[in-house]
C-alpha cells in the first residue's frame, strides 16, 4: 500500500482581479458551525437537542513584505465609501513541488476589513511587513488529484 503524500505549506499563490500577488503568510481559512440547543416544549426528556445553526467563516489574513511603489492593499481598503466597498473574489492555491495546484480556496466577494501597517523598530534589521484582513461571503474549497 502506497504511503499517503503529505503536503508542504510553503508553496502557494494568491490571485485577485486577474493579478497574482505574493504573500509571506495566509491564515484564517476556517469554517465553524454554530450549535443551537433546543428542547421541544412537550418533550419528556430533560436534555436538549443540538442542531446546526449558521455557518461562519473566519476573516483571512494576508501578510506580505512592503514593496516600494506597490500600494494595492492601501488602495483596496480606500475603496470603502459610506458602506460600499469594492468586492473581489480571491483565489488561494496550494501547490505541489512541480508548481501544480493541489487544492484551492476561493473567497467569494471578499473585501478589506482592516489594514495593519508595519511594526517599526529602530534597532532591528527585519523587513517591513503589512497585512490585510479580509471579510467575505464564504469560500469554495476543492482538492485535485488523489
Amino acid at each position: 500500500m502506497a504511503q499517503p503524500k503529505t503536503i508542504s505549506r510553503y508553496h502557494f499563490t494568491a490571485e485577485w482581479g486577474g493579478n497574482r500577488v505574493e504573500f509571506l503568510e495566509i491564515s484564517g481559512l476556517d469554517i465553524s458551525v454554530d450549535v443551537v440547543a433546543m428542547r421541544n416544549g412537550n418533550s419528556r426528556e430533560n436534555s436538549e437537542l443540538k442542531i446546526p445553526g449558521i455557518t461562519r467563516f473566519s476573516e483571512v489574513v494576508l501578510k506580505r513584505n512592503i514593496i516600494q511603489g506597490d500600494n494595492q492593499f492601501f488602495e483596496w481598503i480606500n475603496t470603502n465609501n459610506f458602506g460600499t466597498v469594492e468586492r473581489r473574489d480571491v483565489v488561494i492555491h496550494l501547490l505541489d513541488n512541480q508548481h501544480q495546484p493541489i487544492m484551492f480556496w476561493k473567497l467569494k466577494n471578499a473585501f478589506p476589513a482592516k489594514y495593519l501597517g508595519p511594526v517599526l523598530i529602530s534597532n532591528d534589521s527585519h523587513l517591513a511587513t503589512e497585512s490585510l484582513i479580509l471579510a467575505y461571503d464564504g469560500f469554495q474549497m476543492e482538492k485535485f488529484g488523489k
